[in-house]
């Protein structure tokens, strides 16, 4: 797959936008980190992967290139593994809306929140 013709980092909005031809997203911090390939998000196996909550005000300090594939981001909350092939970014793109609805769900049905402060598990 070919790389992206346009990376910036956007720290004012939390975002990273890409462009691969006519192609262009701008994906949130927080929507890259809860979908970051690592195994502490993905596990090792389908029936491993971890919700992550509690990630509202995260952002990108960092993005560092990873040979011609793609790219490593370092965020705020210290989560720094996991290469963001431009396959997997271009997928994110063009699947964001349905990624993000498929999260929230996640957790409304965990009982977790978006934000920092409130995401411990409700008790019923």
């Amino acid at each position: 797959m070919q790389a992206p013709s346009k990376i910036k980092l956007h720290r004012d909005t939390a975002e990273l936008e890409i462009q691969f031809g006519i192609e262009h997203y701008r994906l949130s911090a927080e929507f890259l980190r809860v979908h970051s390939s690592s195994a502490e998000v993905k596990g090792h196996g389908p029936d491993q992967a971890k919700l992550q909550f509690g990630k509202r005000d995260v952002s990108i300090k960092t993005v560092e290139p990873v040979g011609n594939y793609g790219i490593r981001l370092i965020f705020s909350d210290g989560h720094d593994s996991g290469i963001y092939t431009w396959k997997a970014l271009r997928e994110l793109g063009e699947h964001r809306d349905q990624l993000w609805r498929e999260y929230l769900q996640a957790l409304e049905l965990a009982g977790v929140s978006r934000d920092p402060h409130t995401s411990a598990v409700r008790l019923t």
